[in-house]
């Protein structure tokens, strides 16, 4: 049984930050690529970051490339989210989001396995 579990969401000041978490259970973190994506109101879900299987290399999308960061602990099965200077924007749900792929997928439809979310709130 695959489940997935994010963490640490809540409500942040603009310009703070916060660490999401993502516990896997039923599948080796190692083995999958994992996927950021986040979904505002009234908003389609969209891509936010992705980490590679293997080698670990991460690919960002454009609106939080540079304040974002993902991570991993193998050892915990557990991936991260860090986010800094955050803003209204990145209000929204975030899901981490599992695939058995080397590609770095930045497409929703394409990740087998999805967390319940977390919401996250940034107040001006």
């Amino acid at each position: 049984q695959v489940r997935l579990v994010e963490s640490g969401g809540g409500l942040v000041q603009s310009g703070g930050s916060m660490k999401l978490s993502c516990a896997a259970s039923g599948l080796t973190l190692s083995s999958y690529t994992m996927g950021w994506f986040r979904q505002a109101p009234g908003k389609e879900r969209e891509f936010a970051g992705v980490i590679r299987r293997g080698d670990g290399h991460t690919y960002y999308a454009d609106s939080v490339k540079g304040r974002f960061t993902i991570s991993r602990d193998n050892a915990k099965n557990t991936v991260y989210l860090q986010m800094n200077s955050l803003k209204p924007e990145d209000t929204a749900v975030y899901y981490c989001a599992a695939v058995s792929s080397a590609l770095l997928l930045t497409s929703a439809r394409l990740y087998t396995y999805w967390g319940q979310g977390t919401q996250v709130t940034v107040s001006s």
